[in-house]
């Protein structure tokens, strides 16, 4: 739909208000309004105009606002294909971590440089623009760019390859014969059965992830592990394992990911990003990637959309599908699918898609109402808002069972 057809969409919400509880969670199209597609930009429009209370928002934004979940840095919210409700925080990151910009620890291994996570040049935002540091969000993106090669063909493998199929086994040490059954369905699933500690804070020195981060070749490192639980079997939060997708999609595809992705998903989508790199010029796939909120927003309308954007199929319907099954039980009330959390909903049966990261990055797709919200901050040492609260705060705000509003 273009702009000028907003009028007649108008009017449609109106004939088709009586409509709402018979057709709960259907698509904009079964509804007979065309879909917005956010390419160049998203069309904004009210809160109220699709459905949602703005004084309900309004409340969470006071509370951001206010410092309750600590450091955030924007709020968003999406529906109808329009962004309806923005809200940012300004932070002095300079200031605020200045003491542990200048002291050596796992976050900061090297004092300078892109891993330096106190150094503002790099974090929250990149060389400060408007694109945001999305930490374990770019886990969830990698695997879409997956999903992207493998309905176009140029990633021929299954998800049952084995993962030892890519390296050099002479080379890889602590290999036996759950390591040769470690697939590349077990590296999307955090199921690899490799020994990663994670569950703790990320400046502490037990951590593998911030080990790995202070290590020339990531790679090397986590291939390396030994196994500690047969693969397919057991949740271990493995940000080592996600980053083996990005030498795994080189060596499958021939191509970079970065590349490919720009070409076939970033580039389509209209989504503006940088992604860093490791210190052997491997793309940082677990937690390199720097996005707008609002650009964060398109992949969860590109799944909402099962993988279809503005008439091509970007993403197949299968691979959607398969991303969001929930195979593992994961921390608490969630599931996991390929890199997405699945977080079970309270007033229903099903689940709210997600994608997080460290410093509280996020996006929470409500797929029953067609509801997109978006989260950043930098809040790297303390606690971040927790999604069960997040949700709480934001299911009063969905009035309307689909994104027919009340006015525009």
């Amino acid at each position: 739909m273009n702009r000028q057809s907003v009028l007649a969409v108008t009017v449609g919400c109106i004939l088709l208000a009586p409509m709402v509880g018979l057709l709960a969670g259907e698509p904009l199209t079964a509804l007979g309004l065309d879909t917005l597609w956010p390419t160049k930009g998203w069309v904004t429009a009210t809160p109220s105009s699709v459905g949602l209370d703005e004084k309900a928002l309004d409340g969470l934004d006071k509370d951001l606002a206010a410092g309750k979940f600590s450091l955030v840095d924007s709020f968003t919210v999406f529906r109808c294909g329009k962004k309806v409700y923005e809200r940012t925080y300004s932070h002095d990151y300079a200031k605020i971590y200045g003491k542990q910009a200048k002291e050596k620890g796992p976050l900061n291994a090297r004092l300078t440089g892109r891993y330096n996570y106190f150094d503002p040049d790099w974090h929250p935002y990149y060389h400060g623009t408007d694109m945001h540091t999305m930490q374990s969000v770019s886990k969830t993106v990698t695997s879409v760019i997956i999903g992207v090669a493998m309905t176009r063909g140029d990633f021929k493998a299954s998800v049952d390859t084995p993962v030892l199929k890519y390296f050099d086994v002479a080379k890889v040490k602590n290999v036996d014969d759950r390591k040769r059954r470690m697939t590349l369905h077990d590296a999307l699933t955090m199921t690899a059965g490799l020994e990663w500690i994670e569950d703790v804070p990320y400046d502490d020195p037990r951590s593998d992830s911030s080990l790995m981060e202070a290590t020339d070749d990531w790679v090397q490192y986590v291939i390396d592990k030994p196994m500690a639980a047969e693969p397919g079997k057991v949740f271990n939060y493995s940000s080592g394992v996600s980053e083996l997708l990005a030498f795994i999609f080189k060596k499958e595809t021939g191509q970079d990911i970065d590349d490919y992705g720009k070409k076939y998903l970033f580039a389509p989508l209209g989504i503006k990003h940088h992604w860093k790199r490791t210190y052997m010029g491997v793309i940082d796939t677990e937690g390199g990637l720097y996005l707008k909120g609002s650009d964060l927003a398109k992949i969860g309308y590109l799944y909402l959309q099962d993988g279809l954007w503005d008439g091509k199929q970007i993403v197949s319907k299968e691979w959607v599908k398969e991303s969001l099954k929930g195979y593992i039980d994961a921390e608490g009330d969630y599931k996991y699918g390929y890199k997405w959390w699945l977080l079970k909903r309270t007033d229903s049966a099903g689940y709210v898609w997600m994608a997080r990261g460290f410093g509280g990055q996020r996006i929470m797709v409500f797929p029953e109402e067609g509801v997109i919200v978006t989260f950043t901050g930098w809040d790297i040492l303390g606690d971040p808002p927790a999604d069960k609260e997040l949700f709480a705060r934001l299911l009063p705000a969905i009035k309307t069972t689909t994104c027919v509003g009340t006015a525009h």
